[in-house]
């Protein structure tokens, strides 16, 4: 046969509609779950495309965060990840945030929508950049995260389309005052510790705002318009209910992120997110249905319960039947031993010997934390408050300029 008549035959086929193979018979092939299905192989375009998808995007969501925006980007690019593939949506901002991440970026990767909330920020973005079909995984970040030196080397090192649908790194305070100082241990207790486990047991609880990554296929299956105070906590929940994948934890991947500089700001912070969580709670209906991740909010739910049900019930039942007062004392010497304990240990694995001077009032923002707990409890299971509520953004009293001390731990050049 000639190489004319070759092309000519070969450009016929691809002329010929795929209804029309089908009916001459020549495209059944046996199937997996058939033996006379008809098989449409997949365009060669399609197959293309997915051999040329980059590896890794970063979407960073902002409103109004002028203050650290330029950190945040320079510091990705240090810790690895290339500009040309940073994206940030700035969701209505009315200070100068597009402006300095036009300057960093350029037009083409910086996207400006009216305001509506990060979640629905986020949605636009990914459909603007056309993430799903150039990328296999998209990281989303808060736009007041400064990563670690090697972090989206590390990340992508860990990536793996094949076995896992989301992942997740290591969240951690930047160094700062008292209040980072008791959230750093408490971050790096519960991840090293609850993370751990939830990893192992297939049940991580939260995927949090500035450390997770999605494989892009997934996406389609997600509704970002969550209305709810918690979009990350939503999302989570999204995920193990309709059974999108494994999660993959990567504990050396590293995060950090600004804490609220006042008491008012923390009370506030933890009163959104206890809030969102029960709302989650309720929506998903956790606890009625036989999935590892009713289990492990389960166990989340039952920690400060019998905290509560130890001090206010167990204890005076005690004191009574004992009619020793001694026994006061002594529980509140073992909580506090156990307590330092973990202290030490968190000071080590975060190399932060500062962590220890939390402990004078360790108890108070704990105590603060379980008030908040029960307080959103009765609000939005017992009182049915909040049943579909979006808060939007909760920047203006957060963000604040970076100190040298604050990025000691990171990419940032300061």
């Amino acid at each position: 046969m000639s190489t004319s008549t070759k092309k000519d035959l070969s450009a016929a086929n691809r002329r010929t509609p795929v209804k029309a193979l089908e009916n001459r018979g020549s495209l059944k092939v046996k199937s997996r779950t058939s033996k006379n299905v008809p098989y449409t192989r997949r365009p060669a375009s399609y197959v293309h495309k997915r051999i040329n998808k980059r590896k890794l995007a970063l979407l960073l969501p902002a409103h109004n965060e002028e203050l650290i925006i330029a950190t945040t980007i320079k510091s990705a690019s240090v810790a690895g990840q290339k500009k040309g593939d940073i994206y940030v949506v700035d969701d209505g901002s009315t200070d100068k945030t597009r402006a300095i991440a036009v300057k960093l970026l350029g037009r083409d990767h910086v996207l400006t929508v009216k305001k509506g909330g990060k979640a629905l920020a986020v949605a636009k973005a990914i459909k603007k950049f056309d993430i799903e079909d150039n990328y296999e995984w998209l990281h989303v970040a808060d736009a007041d995260s400064v990563f670690s030196l090697n972090y989206f080397k590390i990340y992508r090192d860990k990536l793996n389309s094949k076995k896992y649908a989301v992942a997740v790194g290591f969240v951690q305070s930047m160094r700062g005052n008292w209040i980072s100082t008791y959230r750093a241990l408490t971050y790096t207790y519960s991840q090293h510790v609850n993370r751990r486990i939830q990893s192992y047991l297939g049940m991580i609880s939260v995927f949090p705002g500035p450390i997770t990554a999605f494989r892009t296929d997934i996406i389609k299956h997600l509704d970002f318009d969550t209305h709810s105070f918690t979009e990350d906590f939503d999302i989570t929940l999204q995920v193990h209910r309709k059974k999108l994948g494994k999660i993959r934890f990567i504990p050396r991947a590293v995060n950090y992120t600004q804490d609220p500089q006042t008491l008012r700001d923390f009370i506030k912070q933890n009163l959104r997110w206890q809030r969102g969580f029960f709302q989650g709670v309720k929506k998903y209906r956790i606890g009625f249905r036989p999935q590892a991740i009713d289990v492990s909010l389960g166990v989340q739910l039952l920690q400060p319960a019998f905290y509560l049900l130890q001090m206010f019930i167990l204890m005076p039942l005690v004191l009574l039947a004992t009619g020793n007062w001694l026994v006061l004392p002594a529980v509140f010497a073992a909580d506090f031993i156990v307590v330092s304990a973990i202290a030490l240990v968190s000071s080590v694995a975060a190399k932060r010997w500062m962590l220890l001077g939390s402990m004078p009032y360790f108890y108070f923002l704990r105590w603060i934390e379980i008030g908040v707990f029960v307080t959103a409890f009765f609000e939005v299971i017992i009182l049915g408050r909040f049943s579909s509520e979006m808060t939007g953004w909760d920047t203006s009293s957060r963000r604040y300029e970076l100190s040298n001390q604050a990025l000691k731990d990171t990419a940032a050049t300061g």
